[in-house]
């Protein structure tokens, strides 16, 4: 499949490249990894304040939203135990989409269950890998994303990012922000309690040089 451009060099947009069959068996891989890391909601730095979306991680490291800051930790706090691996559906995805030579070591899960879910302009930028992409795999209920500039207060667009749909964000454009505006309720019947499910892969750590060449 040939990406859409959206003119941001560095942002390749994929709709629908999971089709509906592909989208219920990644579910399916999701579900067993969230009994072994159930999704929780994360607290704002300094204030400490609840996020208005649940979150969870697969991989060898998870993102994390802490009163003391953001970070990568590579054992989950509520559960003590280190998170679930990447389901191989989506490090494959990842080979193909990416362009980048290692795997993905995080997938961030954002869980957008109420109407008025929603996240600010921010940029992702926590990971010692800039050079790397970050993929973001929609499933469930259609979301108005917004793409910022590499300033928070530049000029904004929006676009709707439908059940399937996949977003590369990588090369000049790694550090535009971006956000999620609002969820169109009752576009997908992928969730069976209606919501968004988004999926964030990530290279957290630079690559180790191969020491034979």
């Amino acid at each position: 499949m040939q990406p859409v451009s959206l003119g941001f060099e560095g942002i390749e947009f994929y709709p629908g490249f999971l089709d509906k069959a592909a989208q219920v068996m990644l579910m399916r891989a999701l579900e067993h990894g969230f009994e072994l890391a159930p999704p929780y909601r994360p607290r704002m730095p300094r204030t400490g304040q609840p996020w208005s979306i649940r979150q969870t991680n697969f991989g060898q490291l998870g993102w994390v939203s802490r009163p003391e800051g953001y970070g990568y930790d590579a054992v989950n706090e509520t559960t003590g135990q280190p998170w679930p691996p990447i389901p191989p559906m989506l490090v494959s995805l990842w080979e193909q989409v990416s362009g980048y030579v290692t795997p993905p070591e995080c997938c961030l899960v954002n869980f957008y269950e109420e109407a008025h879910a929603r996240m600010g302009l921010h940029r992702d930028e926590d990971e010692a890998a800039l050079e790397a992409p970050v993929i973001s795999i929609s499933l469930g209920d259609t979301c108005v994303f917004r793409i910022g500039g590499l300033a928070r207060r530049g000029s904004t667009r929006s676009i709707r990012l439908s059940s399937g749909d996949v977003l590369v964000i990588g090369g000049p454009s790694r550090l535009r922000f971006h956000g999620v505006d609002r969820i169109i309720p009752g576009t997908s019947r992928l969730l069976p309690q209606g919501g968004r499910i988004n999926l964030t892969l990530r290279r957290v750590t630079l690559p180790v040089p191969d020491s034979h060449q």
